[in-house]
């Protein structure tokens, strides 16, 4: 007995300090951005890790120095793709979602096989087929564009919401039918107030996709220096030409960017876990 207790015992110290090893290797590269956010020297690299002085001027001078990056455009810019394109992705999922999980139809099963498949090819390989879509559209080098691109793509997504909503009983739905209930109203009114955790965690991923996403925004925006993302305008800063002087500046831009993402997740990080769990169990 007291073997299994020393052996127990051995194992929780074991497994917390294997965890308190790569909280520290996860959370370092995160302390290290934020020090040179507030570091007084210029320049990308220094043969120290602590800052020798400490200073506001990389978060001052990055809104006031407009000449050459104009972050806060860059920002606002970012900030609304990524509101429209989360409430139209948002819409997209959720009636993907629900479609595929109570309505039946012949084409269903080849529709979800054929979303499946596509959605393990990477989403770059049609990135040139979409530039030329949008091209002659007229509406490439547009946060438009930019718009219609990350709403479209969210409909392959539909997999984890429609987990979500296979585990609300079908009994509800048939309640509401005998009630004289459309399937509009169904939905709106009994399935979306029953679907908080699963809306939660859909809007914090399609949310996060604008600030995140460099691939297709550089592609999509060109040279067009005035509808940059923040993605686009922090990768510039590390160019050859920009790196030396820019560098602290760009330790800054990453940290005010994450700063409402960050607080999105912690305050709603219980119905994100949520709508994971959720949606897993009839996945």
């Amino acid at each position: 007995m007291k073997s299994m207790k020393k052996s127990k015992r051995f194992n929780n110290v074991l497994v917390y300090t294997i965890l308190t090893v790569l909280s520290v290797i996860w959370i370092l590269p995160i302390l290290w951005i934020v020090m040179i956010s507030f570091r007084a020297e210029q320049g990308a690299f220094k043969p120290y890790f602590f800052p020798k002085g400490l200073s506001l001027d990389n978060y001052i001078r990055l809104f006031s120095e407009t000449q050459q990056f104009y972050f806060f455009r860059w920002f606002l810019n970012t900030l609304f793709v990524a509101i429209c394109s989360c409430i139209i992705s948002t819409f997209f999922v959720l009636s993907v979602s629900y479609v595929m999980s109570r309505l039946r139809f012949r084409l269903r099963k080849p529709f979800m096989n054929i979303a499946l498949i596509l959605g393990m090819f990477p989403g770059f390989m049609s990135m040139i087929a979409i530039y030329y879509i949008l091209k002659g559209f007229g509406i490439s080098q547009s946060l438009l564009a930019l718009i219609l691109v990350y709403s479209g793509a969210s409909g392959l997504g539909f997999y984890i919401a429609k987990g979500f909503f296979d585990t609300l009983p079908k009994a509800l739905d048939e309640a509401a039918y005998l009630d004289g209930a459309t399937k509009s109203q169904v939905f709106w009114k009994i399935t979306i107030p029953l679907s908080k955790p699963i809306i939660i965690y859909t809007v914090l991923t399609t949310f996060i996709t604008p600030w995140m996403d460099y691939i297709f925004a550089s592609v999509i925006m060109g040279d067009n220096y005035n509808n940059y993302t923040v993605a686009l305008g922090l990768y510039k800063m590390l160019e050859r030409e920009f790196i030396h002087q820019y560098f602290t500046q760009f330790a800054a831009g990453a940290v005010i960017v994450s700063i409402p993402i960050s607080i999105l997740f912690i305050s709603m990080q219980r119905f994100y876990v949520e709508g994971v769990t959720g949606g897993s169990v009839k996945g």
